[in-house]
């Protein structure tokens, strides 16, 4: 006999599957831009592990964020996902995602966003020596992800993970040796994975993004 234990899902195909809640790899993104005011809370609940097909919650399964119920959406690339989008600034802080699975069993987690700042004025037009950018709302033990992208095709650009150091990160005449003179896209990106504390045997992530962009132009 089927245990009550397993929950009821539908998978993208349509076919009706049925899981227990320790079989769903639970999938949990926080992805924002500053600049872009509609920082994005992205759940979702994963057959077996993170490859598997992102599927919907039959009731009285539910997800919660601070209390708040999230409604499914879906899409053909990602399948059903649990959304919500806030302000940036308003969202600074400590928050919950509950998710309850049929049996009525909680599982809880907690998690802290905060967003990090460039506070040097980047030039409109920078030189081949490179500068030093500083930046707060870091920890010490913090890295970013250096990215620089020129309008050139062929070009490599730069894509390189950084520890901060006393506040600072540098962009050295060395990385800057690789790209053409014009325009030069910079991307600040610090991707944090948090251990989830509550997952199921299937397991789980938590990735909280938060990127900053800036354009210059470069010249020899």
């Amino acid at each position: 006999m089927m245990s009550r234990k397993l929950l009821a899902l539908s998978c993208k195909s349509g076919k009706d599957k049925e899981y227990s809640a320790p079989e769903l790899y639970l999938d949990y993104k926080i992805v924002a831009t500053e600049g872009n005011d509609n920082l994005a809370v992205i759940l979702q609940f994963k057959e077996e592990d993170e490859n598997g097909d992102a599927l919907p919650l039959q009731l009285p399964a539910s997800v919660k964020l601070d209390g708040e119920a999230l409604q499914a959406d879906s899409s053909k690339l990602s399948g059903t996902m649990y959304e919500a989008f806030k302000s940036i600034d308003s969202f600074a802080g400590t928050h919950t995602i509950v998710f309850t699975d049929t049996e009525k069993k909680e599982y809880k987690e907690e998690f802290s966003f905060q967003p990090f700042s460039l506070t040097t004025k980047l030039p409109d037009t920078l030189s081949r020596e490179g500068i030093d950018l500083e930046l707060s709302g870091l920890s010490p033990d913090d890295m970013v992800r250096l990215m620089l992208t020129d309008t050139v095709y062929t070009s490599e650009g730069v894509n390189q993970l950084d520890s901060i150091i006393n506040s600072r990160l540098s962009i050295t005449s060395a990385q800057l040796k690789g790209l053409k003179n014009g325009p030069v896209e910079l991307e600040l990106i610090r991707e944090y994975e948090q251990p989830l504390k509550n997952a199921a045997k299937a397991g789980g992530s938590f990735v909280i993004i938060y990127s900053i962009r800036r354009e210059f132009i470069l010249k020899d």
